[in-house]
């Protein structure tokens, strides 16, 4: 499930600005980062099933592993974790609800904290 139009698809953000963001708001690094991608993700551990949230970027400028990069957000996204196989992201994923809604209200809550930065 991708978050189209969330916002968060504009910013362009120093590296160090956006650690501080999402882990303020509950997201960490996750392990699929190199030297100019880095994803942030955000776990949902339910009755259902894990689910992850997850905020992508590239660095536009810099370098992610010399911690001076220039990130390019991309649109937020949402997949389903499968043991053993991973997270699956596919159009027939079903994502309970709630999960959604909490999702919705953290992108929110996320994309305001990057537009006072721009602001400040």
């Amino acid at each position: 499930m991708v978050f189209e139009n969330s916002g968060i698809e504009k910013v362009v953000i120093p590296q160090g600005s956006l650690q501080e963001v999402m882990n303020h708001n509950g997201c960490v690094l996750g392990g699929s980062w190199d030297y100019e991608r880095m994803t942030f993700d955000y776990k949902y551990e339910i009755p259902e099933g894990i689910y992850y949230l997850r905020f992508p970027g590239y660095a536009i400028d810099g370098d992610v592993g010399a911690n001076n990069a220039t990130l390019q957000l991309m649109d937020p996204y949402m997949g389903k974790h499968y043991y053993p196989t991973g997270i699956e992201y596919g159009s027939d994923e079903v994502f309970p609800e709630r999960i959604v809604e909490h999702a919705i209200n953290k992108i929110r809550t996320i994309s305001t904290e990057f537009t006072a930065l721009a602001e400040a």
